[in-house]
């Protein structure tokens, strides 16, 4: 091979790997983007977002609400179960059982000052 057919050969291999390597349509790189996002959100999270989402647009007020904001909404609420399930299971284990129970989360709900807006719920 003399110069000008290497020239050529690196040249036809370089177009043909960044040919693959490149989406040809930037809408398709915006969509799997997008949906790479919201793959990577839904492995961070426990609870179901739609399920989430669902109960969001129940409230009247409520119009839109954007995949980052139902996300966190979802997020807080996981934090907040396992405060007051671990806050429970404190009050479970004083009572050296293995199950925690109703009294348990009740017992947390008066006694954790955080938790007191829950006064009733369980009734």
């Amino acid at each position: 091979m003399n110069d000008s057919e290497t020239d050529d050969f690196i040249t036809s291999e370089l177009n043909e790997n960044y040919a693959e390597e490149t989406p040809q349509d930037p809408q398709e790189e915006t969509d799997n983007a997008a949906q790479g996002d919201e793959e990577q959100r839904e492995k961070l999270v426990r609870l179901p977002v739609a399920r989430i989402k669902a109960l969001i647009k129940m409230d009247p007020e409520v119009t839109m609400i954007t995949q980052e904001a139902v996300f966190l909404i979802t997020k807080s609420a996981e934090f907040f179960i396992d405060s007051l399930a671990k806050e429970a299971y404190k009050y479970t284990a004083q009572a050296k059982k293995k199950m925690v129970q109703k009294r348990d989360v009740e017992s947390a709900i008066d006694n954790v000052d955080a938790l007191v807006f829950l006064e009733g719920t369980l009734d």
